[in-house]
C-alpha cells in the first residue's frame, strides 16, 4: 500500500511516515506544502492521502474539493485542530472519509488507515483471506495452512496488496506503482524476483499455486 501524508510540520509528518512505515509496512511519500501535495495526489494512484488542513500555499479543504472535483476517489483522512461540529460537516461534506483531531495517538492513526484502505478496496474484515492464505495486517503476518510465513518486508507488503484484490489481473505499473514510494530505486526485475521468492514460500510441500501470471498483463493471487 502507497500513502501520501501532505502536512507541513516536518516533524509530524515524518513521525506519521515512520509510524506507517514501521507499523503497518506501507510505502510513504511526504508534501510539505498544499499545492505540492494536490500535484502528488492528481498524478500518483495512492491507496490512502493523511491531509492537514492549515497548509502553506493551498488549505488542505481545498485539496480536498480539488480531488473530488476531479473524481479522484482516494479515502482521504483529515488531520486537523478543529473539532467543533461545523468544521466536522464541512470537511465530510466536501469529501473527507474520516478525520482526527490533533494531538492524535498514533496507533489509532495507523488503525484508521488500515480501515480506510480496507473498505476501499472493498474488504469488511480486519483479516484477509485467499483460500488457506490468511494474512493479519494488524500484526504484518500471513500464514498458509496454518503454516506461517517467513516474509521479508517487501514479500509481506506485495502479498497484501495483492489480498485485497484477490482474483483481478494485477499488472506490473500497478504494482510497482503501490508498493514504493518516490525515492526507490527502478530496478527493472525487481517484481519479478519478490513474486518468484513468494512462490516458493507459498507452495511448499506441494501446495496449489495461488499465484499466477498472465503473460503480457501481470498477475493474479488466486486459487
Amino acid at each position: 500500500m502507497r500513502v501520501l501524508v501532505v502536512e507541513d510540520h516536518p516533524g509530524l509528518a515524518k513521525n506519521v511516515a515512520r509510524a506507517l512505515r514501521e507499523s503497518a509496512g506501507y510505502a510513504v511519500d511526504v508534501s510539505l506544502d498544499g499545492q505540492d501535495g494536490l500535484f502528488m495526489g492528481e498524478t500518483t494512484p495512492y491507496d490512502l492521502i493523511l491531509l492537514d488542513l492549515m497548509l502553506p500555499k493551498m488549505d488542505g479543504l481545498d485539496v480536498l474539493r480539488a480531488l473530488r472535483r476531479q473524481n479522484i476517489c482516494t479515502p482521504v483522512l483529515i488531520l486537523t485542530s478543529r473539532d467543533d461540529k461545523e468544521s466536522t460537516v464541512a470537511l465530510l461534506d466536501a469529501g473527507a472519509d474520516d478525520y482526527l483531531t490533533k494531538p492524535f495517538d498514533v496507533d489509532e492513526l495507523v488503525a484508521r488507515s488500515r480501515a480506510l484502505i480496507r473498505r476501499a478496496h472493498g474488504v469488511a474484515a480486519p483479516i484477509l483471506e485467499v483460500d488457506d492464505l490468511v494474512i493479519h495486517p494488524d500484526e504484518m503476518k500471513a500464514s498458509r495452512a496454518g503454516r506461517v510465513l517467513i516474509l521479508t518486508a517487501m514479500e509481506y507488503r506485495l502479498l497484501e496488496y495483492m489480498a485485497h484484490r484477490p482474483h483481478a489481473v494485477l499488472s506490473k505499473c500497478e504494482l510497482l506503482e503501490h508498493l514504493y514510494d518516490h525515492n526507490w530505486e527502478k530496478f527493472s526485475n525487481v517484481l519479478e524476483v519478490y513474486i518468484s521468492s513468494l512462490r516458493r514460500k507459498l507452495n511448499r510441500d506441494g501446495a496449489v499455486a495461488l499465484i499466477h501470471t498472465l503473460k503480457g498483463r501481470g498477475y493474479v493471487l488466486s486459487r
